[in-house]
């Protein structure tokens, strides 16, 4: 059974309830009579298996291809202190 988790409008209790797909959700505080807001939540999702990755779509004997050849880097210029002048 899945776990709801509501909070009053009215005096801010918080629950977490397991509650059957079937049933009505809360709409009265079990505190106060007032009126129930049904909280919801990130959830956790785990993908296994195969046909989550960009390589189990892919037919096995496809190869990929090589990245193209980068330019080799040029060494920077190199410049002699010219002759005569004071460092």
């Amino acid at each position: 059974m899945p776990t709801y988790s509501y909070r009053c409008t009215a005096c801010e209790t918080a629950f977490d309830i397991h509650q059957a797909f079937t049933e009505d959700s809360l709409t009265v505080c079990p505190t106060c009579g007032g009126a129930l807001r049904k909280l919801f939540s990130a959830v956790g999702v785990t993908f296994s298996g195969s046909g989550f990755y960009r390589n189990d779509s892919r037919p096995a004997d496809t190869k990929t291809s090589p990245a193209p050849p980068t330019p080799a880097a040029t060494p920077a210029a190199t410049t002699a202190p010219a002759a005569g002048s004071a460092s």
